[in-house]
């Protein structure tokens, strides 16, 4: 097993682009070595508090180092002392190489004429390969006649990828198999990767993107008043917004690649805008995949990991986002359209019945998990076009307040003391915050007759909906719904209705509960 040290420093460049979090840094090296099959075996690295471009005698840092395979840090301290104290370190590190008992290096930032040069002399000596980034240090490691078999700057690039970039070429240098571990989670302790399309996950996208369709819905809901109406194009700009929020979300998930991923999404993002939410997914799982790919190709060639980056994150983007603009949007927009034109056709037929029947389902289906899956991406298809939806006002009738009445009963007239104190914090989430329903969960499944009030419930808040044509949204405080909808005053009487059903089933249940248990 081959056996790598890492060297080096928080740097000036390298600061802002992962260095400044040394524990996360080493750990992606660390990662990749596991999966190339070598060992992390030793490390000396400075870790200052600013950037190195800006150094002075007060600046604070540790030495970071490894000790029986775990990763230390010395207390802090003020950069000279923790470069004496790295200086001393170096020596007995360089000491280990011309043992042979480091068979290569990895550096970053590293100090060749100062700290590090002990190392850097004894890796000359040795021949052992030296891969790494830092222009000017790589430049003068080479000068000093080691080994290096791959270098780079450090601009564009990230923790993730440089450790792929040194491992690779290490990997290449002394033919191992290795497969860097992209977008990976831990399983028992191991890290392991299941490849790039286990990593697409819509419904994933979609619930991490809400934040930026309520921001919409928010900024319509302001622009209905008199001296905030020049918001309406605000309003505008968001919606155009919304494809590329998607897309960024849909490349950095299945990519794996952090920053590289995202700009790629977003490059693709913007091409794809002509397709609405639809275009954007699939815009951005194309740009994550071919990013994925394309950073894999770039580093068996040993180009450098900047140069790794730019193409990876610019042109897949491009690429991805071009197939979208002349081929794919189209078709995405009228999916979308035609989803939307379904509801509006339900609607349409018999609005009340609509309504009622999706305020029956809306629990059966967030229970048994269709609501993640297929109700909210409709939900976010229909504000798309608008900032509200049908759906979403069921959401917030059905669950939200449904929940609420739940809660709020067993505060009022709980089945036993130790219900208030579950119940409240729920209440008040639901109440301020306009969500996490799954608070009614234990009383629900606890008594059946409160699990079908809170169907009936949903399903008299769902009548109301279509009766008063409402749309508006869930995720957002429960007080403030009614002025994101479309009609404030229906709206609020749906939830008032959904509420006060569950808040008088539940107490009805807890009632009779608590006199089977006395008698």
């Amino acid at each position: 097993m081959k056996k790598i040290a890492v060297v080096g420093s928080s740097g000036g460049n390298l600061y802002n682009l992962g260095g400044k979090d040394p524990e996360k840094m080493i750990d992606e090296i660390k990662v990749q070595l596991d999966s190339a099959g070598m060992k992390l075996e030793d490390v000396e690295f400075v870790g200052a508090k600013t950037s190195m471009d800006n150094k002075n005698d007060n600046v604070l840092a540790s030495l970071f180092y490894l000790e029986n395979g775990v990763l230390l840090s010395s207390e802090e301290r003020k950069l000279p002392d923790i470069n004496k104290e790295a200086l001393e370190y170096d020596k007995k590190l360089a000491e280990k190489i011309e043992e042979g008992l480091i068979d290569g290096l990895i550096v970053m930032s590293c100090d060749p004429d100062g700290i590090n040069k002990n190392v850097i002399l004894a890796a000359a000596k040795k021949k052992i390969p030296i891969v790494g980034t830092g222009g000017t240090s790589m430049a003068t490691i080479s000068s000093m006649g080691a080994n290096v078999i791959s270098s780079s700057g450090t601009t564009g690039t990230t923790n993730r990828t440089r450790a792929v970039a040194a491992v690779t070429s290490l990997s290449k240098f002394w033919k191992i198999k290795y497969s860097p571990v992209i977008g990976s989670a831990k399983r028992d302790g191991v890290m392991e990767d299941k490849g790039v399309f286990s990593r697409i996950n819509v419904r994933g996208v979609m619930m991490a993107a809400i934040p930026g369709f309520i921001t919409m819905a928010l900024v319509l809901a302001a622009s209905k008043l008199p001296f905030l109406n020049g918001l309406n194009e605000i309003f505008d700009i968001l919606i155009k917004a919304l494809p590329v929020i998607i897309a960024a979300l849909a490349a950095k998930q299945v990519s794996g690649l952090d920053e590289v991923g995202i700009v790629s999404g977003i490059v693709a993002g913007v091409l794809s805008v002509n397709g609405g939410i639809i275009g954007g997914m699939i815009g951005g799982i194309l740009a994550g995949i071919l990013c994925f790919y394309m950073i894999k190709l770039c580093f068996s060639y040993n180009f450098p990991a900047t140069t790794a980056n730019i193409v990876a994150g610019g042109i897949s983007g491009l690429a991805s986002g071009l197939v979208v603009y002349y081929f794919i949007a189209p078709i995405a927009l009228w999916l979308g359209d035609g989803l939307r034109a379904l509801i509006e056709m339900a609607l349409n037929i018999s609005p009340i019945l609509a309504g009622g029947i999706a305020g029956l389902l809306i629990w059966p289906a967030i229970i048994g998990g269709v609501y993640h899956a297929a109700i909210l991406p409709i939900v976010l298809l229909e504000m798309e076009k608008t900032g509200t939806s049908f759906l979403g006002a069921i959401d917030m009738t059905g669950l939200v307040m449904v929940s609420t009445g739940i809660m709020l009963a067993n505060i009022v007239f709980p089945r036993q003391k130790s219900d208030r104190a579950i119940a409240t914090p729920g209440f008040l989430i639901n109440v301020f915050f306009g969500t996490f329903v799954e608070a009614s969960y234990p009383f629900m499944f606890s008594d059946k007759l409160i699990m079908a009030g809170a169907m009936i419930s949903g399903c008299l808040g769902g009548i109301v909906v279509g009766m008063y044509d409402l749309r508006g949204t869930a995720y957002v405080p429960s007080i403030f719904a009614p002025i994101m909808s479309n009609n404030a005053v229906g709206f609020a009487i749906s939830m008032i209705i959904s509420a006060g059903s569950a808040f008088l089933i539940t107490s009805l249940a807890n009632k009779i509960s608590s006199k089977k248990n006395n008698s």
